[in-house]
């Protein structure tokens, strides 16, 4: 229909059925407490996006036991199958799960079992460039044993171009399904993700994968850069309820569906949870936009200095972080 004959209110509406939501509350926000949330905030989570029509949620990460103790981590550390299941139980709804598995930190042959007996929908693969090549043998792994795949490609903004390319021809010519795009610390601005997204996608449609998009907020831009993918062809977008994770955060879930307007999404269940489990949080655990994770961002850098800033005493005093840091450049 031409734009001249649209109503007013449909000149507005963003609604693509491609587009594919998915929450990782628990997963990113467990970086900041060892995935230690007891059962009735996963509970709450997980009620929040059936009830709100989410597409998938991601549990947290298949980490190996061998590398992590579960005497440190909690359990969503791991997210053994019987944990999982007391919370999803017959999974009567629509919503799918997922779980991370990070490169040379999984025990993937024998930790994810098959698909017939998992609770899982979705293995997410998180990499580093010089990782790639156990990445694709647990996509093949993942793959065969009947799950959707991901491959998560971090830290990306400090992979040279040529780099990217050659792992973009050869992940093409894998079983994954959709290929990320990571913003890993906060660092890119609509430019390069105009730039990345337009190369994750010449690469994804010649062999039929999607491209997805997972941002983090150093630099207040996890919003408008999970826009800027979605609208040059982006379609799997990811988020968390109140821009939950560890130090800048994420998208912010309630500003992503609401922006989306599709109809199967529903805000209120989101802002419920926000109120009644996320919000309380905030008691304990600092989380969001600030100055010292501005400032990683700016300089391209991995945010653990300001997150070590940001719990120390001295957390007001945030032009000493800014001189100790460009004394570093």
């Amino acid at each position: 229909m031409p734009e001249n004959n649209l109503t007013a209110d449909e000149r507005w509406i963003t609604y693509r059925p491609d587009i594919k939501v998915l929450d990782c509350t628990i997963r990113d926000g467990g970086l900041m407490n060892d995935h230690k949330f007891d059962s009735d905030f996963i509970r709450a989570v997980y009620n929040a996006c059936v009830e709100s029509g989410i597409d998938y949620m991601e549990m947290g990460y298949k980490a190996s036991k061998k590398i992590f103790s579960p005497t440190q981590y909690g359990q969503w550390k791991f997210c053994d199958e019987d944990e999982v299941r007391k919370i999803v139980g017959d999974k009567s709804s629509s919503l799918k799960i997922s779980v991370m598995a990070d490169a040379e930190r999984t025990d993937y042959k024998t930790d994810i079992l098959p698909k017939e007996q998992s609770v899982f929908d979705m293995i997410r693969v998180a990499t580093y460039i010089h990782q790639i090549s156990t990445a694709i043998d647990m996509i093949k792994d993942a793959h065969d044993k009947g799950y959707e795949t991901t491959l998560n490609l971090m830290a990306i903004s400090t992979v040279p171009e040529h780099e990217i390319d050659a792992a973009l021809e050869v992940l093409c010519k894998t079983e994954v399904n959709t290929l990320y795009l990571v913003d890993s610390f906060g660092a890119f601005y609509s430019e390069q993700i105009q730039y990345l997204i337009n190369k994750f996608l010449k690469y994804a449609k010649s062999s039929g994968k999607q491209v997805g998009i997972h941002t983090h907020n150093n630099q207040d831009l996890a919003y408008a850069n999970t826009l800027e993918a979605l609208i040059l062809g982006a379609n799997m977008l990811d988020a968390s309820i109140a821009g939950l994770g560890r130090g800048a955060g994420n998208c912010r879930l309630e500003l992503l569906i609401g922006f989306l307007h599709n109809p199967k999404f529903h805000l209120r269940p989101i802002i419920q949870c926000i109120q009644d489990y996320v919000e309380p949080l905030k008691e304990k655990f600092f989380w969001g936009f600030d100055i010292p994770y501005m400032i990683t961002g700016q300089l391209n850098q991995h945010p653990r200095d300001a997150m070590k800033f940001m719990e120390g005493t001295d957390r007001k005093n945030i032009v000493k972080f800014f001189d100790t840091l460009m004394e570093k450049e």
